[in-house]
């Protein structure tokens, strides 16, 4: 029992106490830079839940094999690999999307993220425990970066996905589809996620 409580502890942190973009302040270069669409922010978190869920796996069983001197060249050689792979998947079975993350995907190698999960956590502790942290942090990111695709969306565009929400009376603001549309819907997601996380604390407390 203690155990299961244990695994469901790493698995729901990354979904609110440490989510990457808005607690740990970690990716945010995806998450301002592909998040136009709703479509191209999943794909990101998708192909980051992959290389992170893969590269903990990876990193767990080789943890007690790989010398200390060399272990953080070793797991980026471990995450480029799997990196690899999904940029190779996305650009064979998805090229539009493939084409619209651009050089975002093979970007995932230097996501402090996917190294700051293997050098924490992987390395220091078995296997399941490090899936169940690369899932809940993987699922936490995509999450982020599905809230923000569909904010920018719907404002830059009237539409999600294709489909039209916002009638003709809408006037796109075309900055929610621009870089400081980004840091704008990025600024008021961490000031609300801090926000109601403080009022979650002092309801706690009294």
């Amino acid at each position: 029992m203690a155990d299961k409580q244990n695994l469901w502890h790493e698995f729901k942190k990354g979904l609110w106490q440490d989510i990457p973009p808005f607690r740990l302040v970690l990716g945010t270069c995806p998450t301002l830079a592909v998040t136009n669409s709703v479509i191209n922010g999943v794909a990101m978190g998708l192909a980051t839940l992959f290389v992170l869920l893969t590269s903990n796996i990876t990193v767990s069983l080789l943890r007690k094999i790989v010398p200390g001197q060399v272990r953080i060249a070793a797991y980026v050689v471990i995450i480029a690999l799997y990196v690899t792979v999904a940029d190779m998947f996305l650009a064979a079975m998805f090229p539009p999307i493939s084409k619209a993350l651009g050089p975002y995907v093979p970007l995932i190698v230097v996501n402090c993220i996917i190294l700051g999960r293997a050098e924490a956590f992987a390395q220091k502790n078995p296997l399941m425990p490090s899936i169940m942290d690369a899932l809940g942090m993987g699922i936490g990111f995509t999450m982020s970066l599905a809230v923000m695709g569909v904010i920018r969306e719907l404002f830059g565009f009237g539409s999600i996905m294709d489909i039209k929400l916002l009638g003709d009376w809408f006037e796109p603001w075309i900055v929610m589809i621009l870089p400081g549309g980004a840091f704008i819907v990025f600024g008021f997601l961490v000031a609300l996620v801090n926000y109601l996380s403080r009022k979650k604390a002092e309801t706690i407390c009294h």
